[in-house]
């Protein structure tokens, strides 16, 4: 399994507080940025890490900006990605379950640690639905083509 993470300014705690939590499970996360606290653009961050993706170098992603808000917005600009913002259990499971969704946010000013971490195992314990949703999904792509 491999996971990029990424985070601009006003995510960076959460993003190596995360970082830590795959750390003591074995597993290493493909960094993308940021590294520092200075002021940066979340959508620079966002690109760096969706890129990875669509290109196979990372099965999904992890996006925490101040909020999960711009981030969001950004990664899904990005024909391939389904950023779900995971403001509680439930949502995080049937992000994976209806959407399929391959990048994952939160928001470093907004939502506690702990929570973050239960909304992570909800994701990652849930499967994909198929069927009907796959048809959605599909159509996801078709949009703005007309």
């Amino acid at each position: 399994m491999k996971i990029v993470i990424a985070s601009d300014h006003g995510g960076l705690d959460l993003k190596e507080q995360v970082k830590s939590y795959y750390a003591g499970k074995g597993v290493a996360l493909d960094d993308v940025g940021t590294y520092s606290s200075d002021s940066c653009d979340y959508p620079d961050i966002a690109a760096a890490a969706c890129n990875k993706i669509l290109r196979g170098d990372a099965d999904w992603g992890i996006l925490i900006c101040g909020t999960g808000i711009g981030i969001s917005i950004a990664a899904n600009r990005f024909k391939g990605i389904r950023a779900a913002l995971l403001y509680s259990e439930d949502v995080a499971r049937l992000a994976k379950e209806h959407n399929n969704a391959n990048v994952v946010v939160f928001g470093g000013r907004t939502m506690r640690y702990e929570d973050v971490i239960t909304r992570l195992e909800a994701f990652e314990n849930a499967f994909f639905g198929g069927e009907r949703h796959q048809r959605r999904i599909d159509k996801l792509d078709l949009l703005g083509e007309k």
